[in-house]
Formats: C-alpha cells, structure tokens, sequence
C-alpha cells in the first residue's frame, strides 16, 4: 500500500502523544511539548500525519541567508510495533514530502536495533550514517518481565550493587519523586514528597540544583550539556506533561546528595541523566544505585516491559566500552544491574540538496562566528 502524508495544524493533533509516545516504542522526542520546547529554541515544528494517522514530528530551521532548511526527525519515526519495512517506508516518504516543501537534507535516528533489515533498508532509500545528535547511539537495555517481582529482578543484579542499595537505605537516605502523575497517596514505590517550596515552582529550583550536580558529571564522561535556561525550559515542561520523573536523594538531615531524571514513553522507562556529590561518595557509595533501583521499581510498579538504561558510547567510540576506557566505569555500573547492550541504528541522512545543504552549512557557520 502506497502511504500518503500531509501537514496538519496541532490544534487538529489532540491525540497526538497517545499514538507518538504511549505506543510501543514511542518517544518523548516526538511528543507535542517536545515540539513546544524546541519552538522556543529556533525551531519550526511540522506536524505530519499519514493516511493512517501514524504521526511523525519533523523540526525544521533555515538556513541564514541563503534559504531553504534542514530537518530533524527526532527519534522518529517511532517503532509503534511495525515491521521495520514499514517504518523504513515511512521514512523514506517522510523525506520525500518534506524535500518538496522546500528542506534541503532530513536527518533521522528512529531507536531501532542495528540487527534488523533497518539499517539497509534505508540505506536503499538514500539514508547515510552521519554522528549522532543525542549523547549515544546504542543503549543498554534491563527486560522486565511480565508481572515483575521485586526479588527476582533485584537478584539479578551484581551482589555489590545489591549492597550498596541496601547500605543506603540503612543509613537511612531517602528518595523524593517529582511527578506529575504521582500517586495522591505516594504509593509505590517508597518515595518521599519533595519540599513544598519545590513543588510549588514546577520543580524548577529542583532542577537548577540538578543541574548543577550534572556539570561536573558532564565533563567527566565526556558529553555536552544543553545551556542551563535550555534544560530548564525542557525539564520543566516534560515534568509537566508527565513525561519526566524526577528523583532526588536526601541524607537524614535533608541533604541533596544526588539526582537523576527519567523518560516515560513506550513500554519503557528512559534514564536520560544524572548527578551526585562526588564530594560525599566516601560516605555515601550508593546514592547512584538507589535511585536507579528506585526508578526500576516505578517501571514495574507502571507495568513497563523495558528499564531502558541509554547508552554509554561516545563520539569516536560508538561501541561497547573496553576495560580501562573512559566510559567503561558507567558501562560496568549499568550492567551491574543486569543490563545488556544493544546496537541501535543511529542517525542517517538523506540530502535532496547538496549545493543548498552545503551553503547552508556554511552560512550557518558563519552567522554564529558573527553572533547572529
């Protein structure tokens, strides 16, 4: 069947998220407060629909000068449980409807896995690989099953990080949920209320402390951060929607001792970053496994399939980690939980312009030289 594609107005697109992001595979990258949040960034959302109301986000931006833009299809299009001859199809008409309004090269990077017919697939239709937009490529991945029970998933992890989880909790640390779709009575798992004043500015003081405690996190592993008022804008927003939890580890004495923020979509809970007080490790060594176990509670406690652990690759380095690589500590600790890797696709490109792309290229090169 041949697919057709239109443009539609957001306002027509109220069921918008529950087929782009609540489906299997689905993702937050392709929600409408995502398209709201990159809006106020510079971009331009196009809403694409097909015939049969499959969804499919594109963000575009101009290039300075010489007309003409490029396209993001940011982790679309989602899987939605399709044979990934379908997905491919869609994307390949995807780019030809947008190369006829007038965009120069579309990039995708829909988290499908590499040892699919994916990956050929669009390869035929034009697509080549090009670096990554997001921080990894391949992701790390803890199945849960059916009717998950607490102990068989807990056993599964390495004995040490078991204990350092059970540490924590004796020493009492506790973990605090920001979530718009918290439970009234806090139920499930055991999180604590965040502080009131917290609460009462959509988390936004939560989120600058986090913030904070990512910076250094950031340059230790190696990845880049989005400016401060950028991350804030999308944290707030996401939190909002219900699209982002946000967990945070307190002392006895109410002390902030790390956090880290979550993706639901799909069947799956997303870890996206996180931070602690490298200062206070000696005294605290399993402030980061609490709050991942905590978040692998809220996944099973929701009935998702999939703890969903993101990726510890790195430009240069789109491969599993060696021991004694930089990224190899983060790899250990993730797979301590049980987790396995899992070769995703990645970003492909297909140019409909080269002449305009490249001027494109370089008029934007030179209007942030100039500040423009």
């Amino acid at each position: 069947m041949t697919l057709d594609i239109r443009q539609v107005d957001p306002a027509e697109a109220d069921d918008w998220d529950r087929l782009a992001v609540e489906v299997a595979g689905g993702d937050v990258c392709q929600s409408r407060p995502w398209a709201a949040y990159r809006s106020r960034w510079g971009w331009a959302p196009r809403f694409l629909r097909f015939g049969d109301r499959f969804p499919l986000l594109a963000l575009a931006r101009p290039w300075p000068l010489v007309g003409g833009s490029g396209a993001y299809l940011s982790r679309g299009p989602v899987a939605a449980g399709e044979p990934v001859a379908r997905t491919a199809e869609r994307l390949a008409v995807a780019a030809e409807w947008l190369a006829g309004h007038g965009v120069d090269v579309i990039a995708s990077d829909a988290e499908i896995p590499a040892a699919s017919e994916y990956p050929e697939l669009i390869r035929r239709a034009g697509f080549r690989p090009i670096e990554e937009v997001q921080a990894s490529r391949h992701r790390m991945s803890l199945p849960l099953p059916d009717a998950a029970d607490e102990s068989a998933v807990f056993g599964g992890f390495s004995a040490t990080t078991r204990q350092l989880i059970r540490g924590a909790e004796g020493q009492g640390l506790r973990v605090a949920s920001y979530d718009a779709r918290r439970p009234p009575d806090g139920s499930c798992p055991p999180f604590d209320m965040p502080p009131p004043e917290d609460l009462a500015d959509g988390g936004r003081a939560a989120f600058d402390r986090f913030y904070g405690l990512m910076v250094a996190t950031a340059a230790r592993r190696h990845f880049g951060l989005a400016p401060r008022a950028q991350f804030l804008d999308w944290a707030t927003t996401g939190l909002a929607a219900g699209l982002i939890v946000h967990l945070e580890v307190r002392s006895p004495d109410g002390e902030v001792l790390g956090a880290a923020m979550f993706y639901r979509h799909g069947d799956r809970l997303t870890y996206s970053h996180s931070g602690d007080r490298a200062d206070r490790r000696r005294a605290h060594p399993g402030v980061s496994r609490l709050l991942l176990w905590r978040a692998i509670q809220l996944a099973m406690a929701e009935g998702r399939a999939e703890m969903d652990l993101a990726g510890v690759d790195i430009p240069g380095a789109r491969r599993q980690p060696a021991e004694g690589e930089p990224m190899y500590g983060l790899y250990a600790f993730k797979a301590s939980f049980g987790a396995r890797w899992v070769e995703q696709t990645g970003n492909h490109e297909w140019i409909a312009r080269p002449a305009r792309y490249l001027a494109g290229r370089v008029a934007g090169r030179l209007a942030r030289a100039v500040g423009r």
